[in-house]
């Protein structure tokens, strides 16, 4: 290994001599990029105040509640609409795609009401029974506009005023606005188990005509209604479905909680036992792939063997004499097949016996650095909880961007515009103010038309660069988090790292390794990891953008525009994962030297570079083991909740909670499970990538001499064949 001489004096700087008080990573540092922690405080600020302008600007009741033509919002309470929190569509057949219907777009009356239509049901039918029966009044007119109250006005003039629907069909709230109640049985299309009814002018027709009625829209061409009913009747029934769902929980979280605090047990004691199974589990594993490996290429032989000593079998007929064939199993009689998959498992044996033979130095540093890792975290356990810190953090962010994103999405005044009756008239769809609408000759050119309202906006600049303030909603949002991620790692580095570097293991340990670690990132290099997460924010950022435009490319036919955002896209995705790998070690070189971003990359690219075998090794170790412990632990809580919340443990069978679906807390501890052990997991990777830095650095530095004594622990200078001075452990041992 190259000695401290053989770096260029410009990587570390001058030789550091040593120091029998160094207690770890550089404590007298100075701030590192200052201009970019001014602009990040900047952006902050600016952050605050978009929120801001947003909150005043915006009104979440747009988003929550329906709006009437009125421009008034339906089940809002201190309103006349405080009881009636549905909105009616007067023809639902003008409201082809639901997507209008969600965004109040749908040019026809809205109102709100209290309940959605359960019957089938006309004007002319109403004033037909009116004559006979009051009540068919009555239940009629709670559609009709508030103050009507003339039941025999001809239908051509109710039609024209917009007073009431000339029809109405059973329908069911959903999203707050009455769909119709369509049930598919036996494949046809029903509603209310009918598959006739009576438009507004008393013409019997078919229930697909609503499907259907996107035909004659001149919204949208067609909408298939089959697939929205599924979808809606699905979402209805999920309702009740959700409401067991929700008494699951309530009767099990106790439970749930028990078997999430077991995964927090466990994970901690897989991380401490590592010291002392790692390398038991690795080899294990490794010997067992070859075994594996082995045991096939005896079968292949085996299976060859005999299909060869067949006298009138398939041994002598080659896979060309039969072609391509789509049933798998005819191959499989060929000896021809078997013969290759011998050959191939045998270079695959051979590869990786090859590769054991001349890595096996490397594996067996992974594994000490492993038992390392898993020996700091028994002296760090505080670092163990930091990932809560980090997790809070970004509730926040993450809260703050959906509320801001809310609010300025909710950003605008009510817009009317003019709905004519007559498709010909030449004022629709134009913008009008209902104050003065009566006042216009709108009404007069286009007899029936109104003023109605149409959706949430404005022409002021603030409503123009709403678009532009989400994008950079999104952005900061972005930014937040990665510096928030970019703050725990290197805090955890320098927490990491005051291990490593104490001499003497754990008496040289400081005090308070992760709050001295997080201090000095806060105070010194905020700057730093601010550069570092913008850099990342505007790559992700850009992904962003490539998946919005391939979104809005799926349906084009422009095949070489596709292929392009289909090759950004991939490299897009290599320079994120490349940039959070740099980062990463990046902040691991700025928790240990205290030197700014630039420069703390350049040196641990450089770094990794002269030691890239081991960087592989190490990190395929890591990852395998990590990846082995996240399984074995989520599964064996789960294992054991299923036959826990199954009834299958006899001992406290009569503890169970009774569950609609036992699968809702199984699934949830799982998944839990799978959370916390990748947390602590996280925390335990951060451990290893710092050790391997420190111990590369260590190596490069250091040459085991009295003034330059190497740091890392007596099984990895085994490994290497490393000895520290005999004449600084004697003085070591005179002055205890």
């Amino acid at each position: 290994m190259a000695r401290k001489t053989d770096i260029p004096p410009s990587y570390y700087g001058e030789p550091r001599k040593f120091d029998p008080g160094f207690r770890g990573p550089i404590h007298n540092r100075g701030c590192t990029d200052v201009v970019c922690c001014v602009v990040f405080v900047i952006f902050i600020l600016g952050y605050i105040a978009l929120g801001t302008v947003a909150w005043i600007h915006g009104d979440p009741r747009k988003v929550v509640y329906p709006t009437d033509s009125h421009g008034q919002f339906c089940g809002q309470q201190g309103t006349p609409n405080a009881n009636k929190a549905i909105l009616f569509y007067f023809n639902i057949l003008q409201c082809a795609n639901p997507a209008v219907l969600i965004n109040l777009q749908c040019p026809t009356t809205q109102l709100c009401v209290s309940k959605c239509p359960d019957r089938f049901a006309t004007y002319l039918d109403m004033q037909y029974n009116y004559r006979y029966n009051k009540s068919y009044w009555e239940y009629y007119r709670q559609f009709c506009k508030p103050g009507f109250d003339n039941p025999r006005k001809s239908v051509a003039q109710v039609l024209r005023d917009e007073d009431c629907p000339s029809m109405i069909v059973p329908s069911r709230p959903f999203l707050q606005r009455c769909f119709p109640d369509f049930i598919t049985r036996n494949g046809t299309l029903t509603v209310a188990n009918k598959t006739v009814f009576k438009d507004g002018l008393g013409k019997t027709r078919s229930v697909i005509d609503l499907r259907d009625a996107a035909k004659d829209s001149n919204l949208e061409p067609r909408v298939n209604w089959t697939a929205i009913a599924g979808g809606i009747t699905s979402l209805l029934d999920a309702k009740e479905v959700g409401m067991k769902i929700f008494e699951d929980y309530a009767n099990s979280w106790y439970w749930i909680l028990i078997g999430l605090v077991i995964t927090m047990v466990v994970s901690l004691a897989f991380i401490l036992l590592l010291r002392f199974t790692a390398g038991v589990l690795l080899w294990l594993i490794i010997f067992g792939v070859i075994a594996v490996v082995g045991y096939g290429i005896w079968h292949c032989y085996w299976e060859f063997s005999t299909l060869r000593g067949k006298p009138h079998g398939d041994g002598d007929v080659t896979i060309s004499d039969i072609g391509f064939q789509t049933d798998f199993r005819v191959y499989l009689q060929l000896s021809q097949t078997w013969l290759i998959f011998m050959i191939s498992l045998s270079v695959i044996e051979a590869v990786i016996i090859i590769i054991l033979i001349f890595l096996r130095r490397r594996v067996r540093i992974a594994i000490a650095l492993l038992k390392e890792g898993s020996r700091a975290i028994g002296y760090i356990m505080s670092t163990l909880f930091y990932p809560i810190i980090t997790f809070v953090l970004l509730a926040i962010c993450i809260a703050y961007w959906a509320v801001t994103a809310v609010f300025l999405a909710s950003s605008g005044d009510a817009v009317y515009k003019v709905m004519s009756t007559p498709d010909k008239c030449v004022y629709a769809n134009l913008t009008c103010d209902p104050e003065t609408f009566s006042q216009t000759n709108v009404t007069k050119v286009c007899p029936g038309s109104q003023c109605t309202f149409a959706f949430y906006g404005g022409e002021s600049l603030y409503h123009r660069y709403i678009f532009v303030l989400q994008l950079c909603n999104l952005l900061v949002f972005l930014w937040l988090v990665n510096f928030t991620i970019a703050l725990g790692q290197c805090t955890l580095a320098g927490a990491f790292a005051s291990y490593y570097w104490a001499l003497r293991k754990p008496q040289d340990i400081p005090s308070c390794p992760l709050f001295s670690s997080f201090s000095r990132a806060v105070r010194y290099h905020t700057g730093s990891l601010a550069f570092g997460s913008l850099i990342l924010a505007v790559v992700q950022m850009f992904r962003i953008v490539l998946e919005y435009l391939d979104h809005k490319l799926k349906g084009a036919h422009n095949a070489f525009a596709r292929f392009l955002i289909c090759c950004l896209k991939c490299c897009f995705w290599c320079l994120e994962h490349f940039i959070k790998f740099m980062n990463r070690n990046a902040y691991i070189m700025i928790a240990i030297y205290g030197k700014n971003f630039c420069t703390s990359a350049k040196d641990a690219f450089f770094l990794l570079m002269r030691n890239v075998v081991r960087v592989a090794v190490l990190d395929k170790v890591t990852d395998f083991l990590l990846f082995l412990g996240k399984v074995l632990i989520s599964g064996s809580v789960g294992v054991l909740a299923f036959f826990f919340f199954t009834r299958k443990i006899p001992v406290i069978q009569e503890e169970v909670p009774s569950l609609n679906y036992y699968w809702v807390p199984l699934l949830t501890v799982i998944f839990g499970s799978y959370l916390i052990a990748h947390g602590f997991f996280n925390v335990y990777a951060m451990c290893v990538d710092t050790l391997f830095l420190c111990f590369l650095v260590d190596l490069e530095v250091n040459s085991g001499s009295a003034a330059r004594p190497f740091y890392m622990s007596s099984t990895l200078r085994q490994i290497l064949d490393k000895k520290n001075s005999k004449r600084r452990k004697d003085k070591r041992e005179r002055g205890r």
